[in-house]
């Protein structure tokens, strides 16, 4: 055995295999080290591949695929997205009773509950505006911080790049962080006119960080992935596998959305800050992590791949769906299929007129392909917003899980306590389906496809929705207030249920599982059926999904209330269970797409720009060793 070095990047000590016929060492008469399984593992450009790397069809239908191992500035990238989301989470975790509640009985100026047993049931307040009121506000934010990332994905995609947007927004953000402080001040409480004001404003300058960031900061980190197309490996156990690009986009996306939980969790301590402090320091402690973003972006910069902005892909694509239409419209498309789609292939137009005028069709069949594939994806999105209202540990559905908990009983826990158990649950459960999980189908020939994923996902938000009615139903059937719990006042005192506020975490972990199969799995749709100058929109349209859930959440929000709690859960765990059938036979052709980069998107090199001295305009071998890491995945 032998250690190589080889465009200055050393390799682990040879292991021997025993070869099948089509490996390298009989092809080639040599055992080459670069098609090893090595500590540090580099994958050439799709052109470049030697044809011994390109799997068969055989190799596809008997192979495992295993994913590549992340670039270490991939885990920046994840740090940037756990301190914003943290930041984030933290924030707005405490709007609810900053907005809902007045300042407590007996408790400090700023907010905080007062000392002593008999608070232990009170929850912390600022503004006293209701809850309805609570809804309409927190709902504004949220559709905000999910609509401007079209803007921000739009602007990546075609102006600034990816990496330029990311920086504007953390920019932003600080500036919103810094105002959000003000309004909790207790000097500025004493006049809540003003306080509601300045709240308001700092959280849509607030939302405008998140719509710069969120569109940009998934599709960055798949953009350093050094396995370009499927590509042949021998494991260190010698097992010949595939080096799938879609399961490494995969593989990252769920270590990213772990990540974003890991931040969310970050709620936990301004829940507390708010219920012993104020909210001051609540808002105060998120804002100081968010600052150590810019250091990260200016480390990360010089080492990341950054994919220069390329113009705007939606003129053409409006020209593609124009040729479509003109010939059958939308209901030749609900019927035709593939039909529909070829009408605006350059080989269909030829075919048929004989000629192409170039000052017209500016693209290939490929794109029109890609531009197919991206409308189905999207299609897919407009489901999810159905999951997203029984996430009661996310979105919701209107304000009825803060108005289950204030009418239980909570022993000295704040009531928004329990929806940490969202991100606690994500956590927990996103390594063990990442890395036992999927690795488990995939070892026994069923691996988990996406639209198998998001039926289960659908699956879990149902399960979690029945839970819920059940446990509404209990309260209602236990409270001294019968069905109209939620404000329950007995001699000017609060009165509960005596069903803890414990009971509401399986209402709450449920879904969240459910996340990590539906929510990555939008994610990985988005960024891997979007042609490169659509990937930040596309991702932008995946993230659009908590907007319409927020908006019909606010449209329901007067509607929602004693004593209809019950019939609503109902109705939901009902409509979320219809969408497990859908995606498995309706949207199956998305589980058959195979996922590779395109010439663009394999022409950039680390730093930014373009790999031009490369004969064929792509990336060259030693270009991806720059940014390729000690392989600590060992497939």
């Amino acid at each position: 055995m032998s250690t190589a070095h080889t465009n200055g990047v050393e390799d682990v000590p040879q292991q021997d295999h025993k070869f099948q016929e089509n490996s390298l060492e009989k092809k080639h008469g040599l055992e080459d080290e670069h098609y090893e399984v090595r500590n540090v593992d580099v994958f050439p450009a799709a052109e470049d591949r030697d044809p011994a790397l390109i799997p068969t069809e055989e190799d596809l239908n008997t192979l495992r695929r295993v994913p590549a191992a992340m670039p270490f500035v991939g885990f920046a990238m994840c740090l940037i997205e756990l301190v914003e989301r943290a930041s984030y989470y933290g924030t707005s975790g405490p709007f609810n009773n900053f907005i809902n509640n007045p300042i407590p009985p007996g408790g400090t100026p700023a907010g905080a509950v007062g000392k002593g047993v008999e608070h232990e049931n009170d929850s912390p307040g600022a503004l006293g505006l209701g809850s309805v009121s609570a809804s309409a506000i927190i709902m504004m934010f949220k559709f905000l911080a999910y609509v401007i990332p079209i803007y921000g994905g739009i602007v990546a995609d075609s102006q600034w790049g990816r990496f330029k947007t990311i920086c504007w927004g953390t920019a932003i953000g600080g500036i919103a962080h810094i105002i959000l402080v003000i309004p909790a001040i207790p000097q500025v409480l004493a006049v809540p006119k003003a306080a509601l004001g300045i709240f308001i404003f700092s959280i849509i300058v607030l939302a405008f960080a998140a719509g710069f960031i969120k569109p940009s900061l998934g599709p960055l980190l798949c953009d350093q992935s050094p396995v370009k197309a499927q590509t042949i490996r021998y494991n260190k156990n010698g097992e010949k596998v595939i080096v799938d690009p879609q399961a490494t986009v995969t593989r990252y996306l769920n270590i990213f959305y772990l990540c974003i939980n890991v931040g969310a969790l970050f709620q936990l301590a301004t829940t507390y800050a708010a219920r012993n402090i104020g909210f001051w320091l609540a808002f105060l402690i998120p804002g100081i992590l968010y600052f150590l973003m810019p250091p990260v972006l200016w480390w990360a910069s010089p080492r990341l791949v950054k994919l220069p902005p390329q113009g705007s892909v939606l003129p053409d694509m409006m020209a593609v769906f124009k040729v479509c239409m003109k010939d059958g419209g939308w209901k030749k498309f609900g019927h035709g299929g593939d039909a529909w789609w070829a009408k605006a292939k350059p080989s269909y137009i030829i075919e048929r007129d004989g000629q192409l005028d170039p000052s017209k069709v500016h693209w290939d069949d490929k794109f029109v392909e890609e531009i197919r594939q991206t409308f189905t994806a999207c299609c897919v999105f407009l489901l999810i917003p159905i999951f997203s209202l029984a996430d009661a540990g996310a979105v919701g559905l209107g304000n009825i899980v803060n108005d289950m908990s204030v009418s239980m009983t909570l022993n000295g826990v704040p009531n928004d306590l329990i929806t940490n158990f969202n991100s606690i649950s994500i956590i927990v459960f996103s390594p063990i389906i990442t890395f036992f999980v999927y690795p488990f189908f995939e070892r026994i020939g069923w691996p988990l496809k996406p639209m198998t994923r998001m039926s289960i996902g659908f699956f879990c938000g149902t399960l979690g929705a029945v839970f819920a009615a059940i446990i509404q139903h209990r309260i209602y059937k236990t409270s001294p207030c019968g069905n109209y719990a939620t404000h329950c006042m007995i001699d000017g005192k609060t009165a509960v249920s005596p069903v803890s506020l414990w009971w509401q975490i399986p209402m709450i972990v449920f879904p969240a599982i459910g996340e990590i199969f539906v929510n990555v799995t939008s994610y990985e749709l988005a960024y891997t059926r979007s042609p490169p100058r659509m990937k930040g929109l596309v991702y932008s349209l995946a993230l659009f999904n908590t907007a319409i859930a927020s908006a019909i959440s606010l449209a329901c929000s007067k509607a929602l209330t004693d004593p209809n709690l019950v019939i609503a859960w109902i109705v939901l765990a009902c409509v979320c269970f219809i969408p497990c059938f859908i995606f498995p036979t309706y949207y199956r052709s998305l589980n058959e797409y195979v996922f590779e980069w395109s010439e663009t998107e394999q022409d950039a090199k680390v730093g930014g720009g373009f790999n031009h001295s490369h004969p064929h305009g792509r990336a060259s071998f030693s270009d991806i060793e720059a940014y390729s890491v000690k392989d600590t995945d060992k497939y």
